[in-house]
């Protein structure tokens, strides 16, 4: 238990620093199991959980009887949750309730349960086919408990979908008000009973409502949608609830990626009205039916997800909130400094020392950029399982394990589960994705050296001209500002501005007339490039395709020459792109994408969501001398949803066009 001392000293450090009191335990952990219930009691706080359900249905912590909404039935309060499916049925949201309980570990530095829920034939059709093991864990002296859980599903079980899975806490809505998930967003929330008939309208969908008879009226004339808050994976490591009045803080933090589906980029929900935290593992959103895990023949499949940490501050004597929220990051910090943790017991959560490593440097090598190999300074780089090249982003199965490489392209990725997987990666400034060639084949203890690794980008000539910058998103395109009556004002001058509600409608103000036209060596794309091409309201509420404009000049035609079009794409909705070169009534379409994406980026206030690479090969005859326009129709227009977000386009073509 060495690790588990240096963690608590760790978190000693941390908390001196700050005006943040962890009361001290004057006994050791303490379990109690009662015929509906289990309490685990640690002289901080005691975690009252129903027997055998597993549900949290009470945290006692400063003072505060229950943390939970006292109002609400015991089985919404804490509870790990599923949408489940059978194959061409409709999703299914289940409440996962175990059945047998068992206490794994009691002793006066440690107290673990368990609560299984198992499954048979005599269940098919009514329940997940899924054996679902839900661990807890309170700690001596730790402010806060530990939850993971295992999944499993059996040979020759039946077939299923699995839409979502998470772990969601609902807090009492007369304590905590005040929602932080960053340095920069954190505010005063809404009350759940805002949202009710009467104190809002329903926007566009039904999470988006304005609020027109706020019981705070700060609060009156701001839209509230829970997808504001949404935030990437990598990004998404601790974030939750400060009660004001006593100043207590609930927080969820998720030390590691490895478990979350879609990679460090893929975006989830964090905390929303309610007050709500979620912790969430497997989503489709900002990606639609590609990251749902589906499960057919009969398949075996067995998965740990977390153990998330849920954190609990408060103060001495302070009045500001952010006291508590630095405290937060603080103890994130920690948490992921330990991990892998060295407490849970399940033998499918592997440890340090069952776990190995993989690492290299990554160079990339583009003649027409420069004659030596460049690092590849800051790539993202991961293992997930074998696929095909950027097949990552749509792995929704196993586990994932990513790092930064340095200034120098070098890497190092740790703690990796034994297993096989590729090695894939993406660097910011340039398009496409790598993978290593060969299968990995990771073991405990040992670390791979992969040495120099090479990343030759998609590239046929020199760039002719290029709008945008390859980084997977089009938040450097130009984004309005919001309607100011539809305004969440925590993005009012905030580097996420595209947040705000109601932009798709924006562009229509913009271009009233006619769709926007990009001149090459005239336009800018931070000011006249549209963050989404996004289809046109009509006065009859109907929408229509929008097509945009690309001139650019050539001097000559080199008809030996190759030219090719690469457009690479950071988000589709149920979106076809058609390209056309100087014939907009060209039948069929120069180049078309087909119907693509659902990821619903534009109406979640994304900026990105899967990403797609076209490359397309531009024949000479459909090129001029001199005035030259690309015609980009977006031809799908049955909702407001339906676009595209544009992450880089370059015309490569010989030097001498």
């Amino acid at each position: 238990m060495g690790s588990l001392r240096k963690l608590r000293k760790a978190i000693g450090k941390s908390l001196s620093s700050t005006s943040v009191a962890v009361p001290m335990a004057p006994k050791g952990v303490c379990l109690s199991v009662y015929e509906c219930y289990v309490v685990i009691d640690n002289g901080i706080l005691e975690l009252t959980l129903s027997k055998p359900g597993g549900i949290v249905t009470g945290i006692k912590y400063n003072g505060i009887d229950n943390l939970m909404e006292i109002r609400n039935k015991e089985d919404n309060r804490g509870y790990w949750d599923l949408v489940w499916s059978e194959p061409g049925s409709a999703g299914v949201f289940d409440v996962v309730k175990g059945t047998d309980f068992e206490v794994i570990l009691e002793d006066e530095s440690q107290v673990e349960v368990s609560f299984i829920r198992s499954w048979d034939l005599s269940l098919k059709g009514s329940r997940v086919p899924l054996k679902i093991d839900k661990r807890f864990i309170v700690l001596h002296g730790m402010s806060g408990f530990y939850s993971y859980a295992i999944y499993e599903h059996l040979e020759g079980w039946p077939d299923f979908n699995m839409a979502e899975t998470r772990v969601a806490f609902k807090l009492r809505k007369d304590k905590f008000h005040y929602m932080a998930m960053a340095d920069d967003k954190q505010r005063i929330m809404p009350m759940p009973d805002d949202r009710l008939p009467g104190r809002c309208q329903q926007l566009a969908y039904p999470e988006a409502v304005f609020l027109k008879n706020s019981i705070n009226p700060n609060l009156i004339g701001e839209v509230d949608d829970k997808y504001q808050y949404s935030c990437d994976n990598k990004d998404n490591k601790v974030h939750g609830w400060i009660s004001l009045e006593p100043l207590i803080g609930f927080w969820q933090i998720t030390p590691s990626d490895e478990f979350r589906t879609g990679g460090p980029t893929k975006q989830n929900l964090t905390s929303h009205v309610g007050p709500t935290t979620l912790a969430v593992f497997v989503s489709g959103h900002y990606s639609g039916d590609a990251l749902v895990p589906k499960f057919r023949n009969g398949e075996y499949w067995k998965k740990v997800f977390g153990p998330v940490f849920i954190y609990l501050n408060s103060s001495l004597g302070e009045t500001d909130p952010r006291v508590l929220w630095e405290d937060a990051y603080l103890q994130m910090k920690t948490e992921v400094d330990s991990w892998p943790y060295v407490f849970p017991l399940s033998e499918d959560y592997h440890k340090a020392n069952q776990r190995g490593s993989v690492t290299g440097r990554l160079l990339v090598r583009d003649r027409y950029i420069d004659d030596n190999d460049l690092y590849a300074s800051s790539a993202y780089i991961g293992l997930a399982l074998p696929g095909e090249v950027g097949s990552w982003q749509r792995e929704c199965k196993g586990y994932q394990f990513w790092t930064r490489a340095e200034v120098n392209g070098s890497f190092s990725i740790n703690n990796v589960l034994t297993g096989e997987y590729n090695l894939y990666a993406w660097v910011p400034g340039f398009i496409g994705d790598y993978m290593y060639g060969l299968t990995i084949t990771v073991m405990a203890g040992n670390s791979i050296d992969l040495g120099d690794l090479i990343y030759q980008p998609p590239r046929d000539g020199p760039t002719l001209w290029e709008i945008g910058y390859p980084d997977r998103s089009s938040a450097e395109f130009y984004v309005p500002e919001p309607n100011p009556n539809h305004v969440n004002k925590l993005y009012l001058n905030h580097p996420e501005r595209y947040r705000q509600y109601g932009l798709w409608e924006r562009y229509a103000d913009l271009y009233p007339e006619g769709d926007l036209v990009y001149t090459i060596g005239l336009s800018d794309c931070k000011k006249d490039w549209f963050f989404a091409h996004v289809t046109r309201k009509n006065e009859q509420n109907s929408y229509s395709p929008t097509t945009w404009q690309i001139r650019f000049k050539l001097n000559c035609i080199d008809q030996a020459g190759i030219y090719m079009l690469r457009v690479a794409i950071a988000s589709a909705t149920l979106s076809e792109l058609q390209v056309r070169f100087n014939d907009i009534k060209a039948s069929p379409a120069h180049f078309s994408t087909g119907l693509i994406g659902r990821d619903n980026s534009i109406a979640r206030h994304g900026i990105h969501g899967l990403y797609w690479l076209y490359n397309i090969v531009v024949q000479t005859r459909w090129l001029l001398e001199g005035e030259n326009t690309i015609f980009l129709t977006q031809a799908r227009s049955a909702s407001p949803f339906q676009g595209i977000m544009y992450d880089y386009i370059r015309l490569e073509g010989p030097l001498n066009s």
